[in-house]
């Protein structure tokens, strides 16, 4: 599965169900969203740019279509770990 996130969450929308952060290996930023394979669940990381997380950071609110397009695996060339063959589904 590629390298473990080491994350350190910086924002959380209870609400809209995702949050912003920084992994702290590889010093990147990122967004993630929880997912579900039915007996456990997990979160997804998507690679943020540094300008998109310092703009995501100051408005939340801006985020939440990539929030959306990610649910909908529009962007899974950012994902920062390549799922195994049981993928989640967004919560």
């Amino acid at each position: 599965m590629g390298q473990r996130i080491r994350e350190h969450d910086s924002f959380f929308s209870r609400k809209h169900r995702y949050a912003l952060g920084l992994d702290l290996e590889s010093n990147r930023h990122y967004a993630s969203l929880p997912v579900t394979i039915g007996v456990a669940d997990y979160n997804e990381y998507y690679l943020l740019t540094d300008s998109q997380y310092e703009h995501y950071l100051a408005d939340p609110e801006g985020a939440l279509a990539f929030i959306e397009e990610c649910r909908r695996r529009e962007h899974d060339d950012l994902l920062m770990q390549q799922p195994g063959w049981n993928r989640g589904t967004p919560m």
